[in-house]
């Protein structure tokens, strides 16, 4: 026993040693046996949780990793309002240009022939009025990833391999293969069963549309 008694420990006792108390003789700074040891700065410690990176939008794979990825794809109904709202707008004009240029249809009085002259120009004048149709709608949906009518319906057309924005020229193309849609329109209604609900165009280029939000 020390004198004077130590007020803490007046008869003397020596803590017990083990489990939860700390050891004697232990190096300073460094806890007891028993006591939680503090992971290394900046690596987790053992049977702590880690953290997994999270697959979603915008990162390689997230269409394919995230839950529940059918809330990503617009719907078919959503593309057909937008479809309509981009011809009322963009393709409105070079409508009406084309129509007003419609040859007209003589039939020659003496041998009852109708004379169909000038048709030629005409179908290479609205060829050219649709080439500038599709480049409009490529240049809005490769600046600003969606048309007017696919803003106005709030969905964006994206690249399925990494949600990133198409190139003009990829968005050029899609826009042109879009003639294979319209073969009896089977390619408009693929998104109806399809699982990325992807047109033929679609699927050529590697493109989806999904939801803005």
């Amino acid at each position: 026993m020390s004198y004077p008694p130590d007020p803490n420990n007046p008869y003397g006792q020596q803590p017990p040693q083990g489990y939860g108390y700390p050891q004697q003789g232990a190096p300073q700074g460094q806890p007891g046996y028993g006591y939680p040891q503090q992971p290394p700065q900046g690596q987790p410690g053992y049977g702590y949780p880690q953290q997994a990176p999270q697959a979603g939008y915008g990162q390689p794979g997230g269409f394919q990793n995230a839950g529940n990825v059918q809330n990503f794809y617009a719907g078919w109904g959503s593309r057909v309002v937008a479809r309509i709202i981009d011809t009322l707008t963009v393709g409105l004009i070079p409508m009406i240009i084309g129509f007003a240029m419609q040859p007209s249809i003589e039939i020659d009085p003496v041998t009852g022939v109708a004379e169909t002259s000038g048709f030629g120009a005409y179908y290479a004048i609205n060829f050219v009025l649709g080439v500038l149709v599709w480049a409009v709608l490529a240049w809005m949906k490769s600046s600003m990833g969606q048309s007017l009518g696919q803003k106005a319906v709030n969905i964006r057309m994206v690249r399925e391999a990494d949600g990133q924005k198409l190139s003009f020229g990829a968005a050029f193309g899609r826009e042109a293969l879009h003639i294979l849609d319209y073969v009896c329109c089977i390619g408009f209604l693929w998104p109806l069963w399809d699982a990325k609900k992807q047109t033929f165009a679609d699927k050529i280029l590697g493109s989806v549309v999904v939801k803005a939000n």
